[in-house]
């Protein structure tokens, strides 16, 4: 694809990088967006109604399957040619950090370094009392829907990934927000910007006087404040842009 005039020479010219991902970007590999899991036996519910610290509490069971489900599926794709730019784009600056709202862990497996999980990783479970993680291998030898938590005698196993209601991690989000305050170039891949508080990072980005590259299919809330707003899907955009910049080393 042809790139916009003047991209390939700021990212030339930058040093930090911050990558901001949504589900668009997974949605590429075939990982149903949050709301589109929500069909067969799951159809009658909203997400709203399984995905919130109250629904657990309600009916653990319902939870644990419906991400039961949700994980099967992830299990089931790939990393694409955008994931895969993104890891070689790592080596054209000294600083690049990668923070995702995804859960699935598609960017660790092309090989991505350092990856900040807003939202956590629904490959992991945690003590639904204490928060600690629990290994997979103690789910594996502990059957239950969902099994029993090591660290509380009345905690059960729950998703790692942050529910409606529930804040991020501060550690999380102070990371994120420091890259954005101190970034060159801003990407927003893949992400509606309207889900917060992922949304305000590249906003922090543009008043700090970084240059923000906006890359989705169609016009966001961000589109208009981008330096530049790439329509296309993160694959093609990416691998567009790590080729000029290969030309230019």
């Amino acid at each position: 694809m042809d790139l916009p005039g003047g991209l390939i020479t700021a990212l030339k010219n930058a040093d930090k990088v911050l990558v901001l991902t949504g589900a668009g970007m997974s949605a590429e590999s075939g990982v149903p967006t949050f709301r589109d899991a929500q069909t067969g036996l799951w159809a009658k519910y909203r997400p709203e109604d399984l995905a919130t610290p109250e629904a657990f509490a309600r009916n653990p069971q319902t939870v644990w399957d419906w991400y039961e489900d949700r994980r099967k599926k992830v299990r089931e794709v790939r990393p694409h040619a955008g994931h895969s730019a993104l890891v070689e784009m790592e080596q054209h600056f000294s600083s690049f950090l990668l923070v995702t709202q995804n859960v699935d862990s598609l960017h660790q497996q092309a090989g991505s370094s350092d990856v900040v999980e807003l939202h956590g990783n629904i490959m992991r479970s945690i003590c639904s009392l204490t928060g600690k993680a629990i290994d997979a291998d103690w789910i594996s030898a502990h059957p239950g829907r969902p099994p029993a938590s090591p660290h509380h005698a009345r905690g059960l196993a729950r998703p790692g990934v942050v529910w409606f209601g529930e804040a991020l991690p501060e550690h999380v989000m102070k990371r994120a927000l420091a890259a954005a305050s101190s970034c060159d170039v801003c990407f927003s891949i893949g992400t509606s910007s309207l889900v917060q508080p992922a949304a305000s990072l590249p906003f922090a980005a543009l008043s700090a006087g970084a240059v923000i590259v906006e890359i989705n299919p169609v016009p966001t809330s961000l589109s208009a404040a981008a330096q530049f707003s790439l329509q296309a899907t993160a694959a093609d955009a990416l691998t567009a842009i790590l080729a000029g910049l290969s030309r230019c080393r």
